[in-house]
């Protein structure tokens, strides 16, 4: 019998002052049982930091069509923003970054990225529609310290800082982009 996913509901509040978006979720997200703490929580920084109306959690892990994990789709059905996770291959943001009109890969994971990052800098320096973010090993693991079935967070983001908080608890981000899309 096939492991279940755990369901987390989140209720979240941004305040972005750099980009003018103010706005409460309500999300509902799957963990999928290969899928830990860490890497959860960094798929929901994701969504802060390009949340919109039309920001949107796919099948995710289990899906079996060729589709992200987060996007933003436009009125026309297009994809305006495909959201990878991880230290991707490069055939598999070549194939994002010729679907979707941005594409952004939120690198986690401690002193892996940066030699994952020297074998696939000039392989992706290519793609002008690619953004590329290492996220702090600590950073992420306190958000993970930020997790329960229920959530209630509220987040901050002014000049690139990001807090994210609960009732307990605050964690600054302040993401590192290796790569940023020439044509944003």
């Amino acid at each position: 019998m096939a492991l279940k996913a755990t369901i987390f509901k989140i209720q979240l509040q941004i305040a972005d002052m750099d980009r003018h978006y103010y706005q409460d979720h309500q999300l509902t997200l799957a963990q999928h049982p290969s899928e830990n703490d860490q890497r959860m929580m960094v798929k929901l920084l994701a969504f802060v930091i390009n949340a919109s109306e039309n920001m949107a959690f796919t099948k995710g892990l289990s899906s079996e069509d060729d589709e992200p994990e987060l996007w933003d789709r436009d009125l026309n059905g297009d994809i305006a923003l495909w959201v990878e996770f991880g230290q991707s291959e490069e055939k598999w943001l070549r194939k994002a970054s010729g679907r979707a009109k941005q594409v952004q890969l939120f690198c986690y994971g401690g002193r892996s990225v940066p030699v994952w990052w020297k074998n696939n800098q000039q392989a992706l320096a290519r793609y002008q529609n690619l953004t590329i973010f290492d996220i702090p090993e600590a950073a992420v693991t306190e958000m993970a310290q930020l997790v329960s079935r229920n959530m209630v967070l509220q987040c901050n983001i002014s000049e690139g800082q990001i807090w994210l908080s609960n009732d307990e608890k605050s964690v600054l981000i302040e993401p590192e982009v290796l790569q940023r899309a020439q044509n944003s």
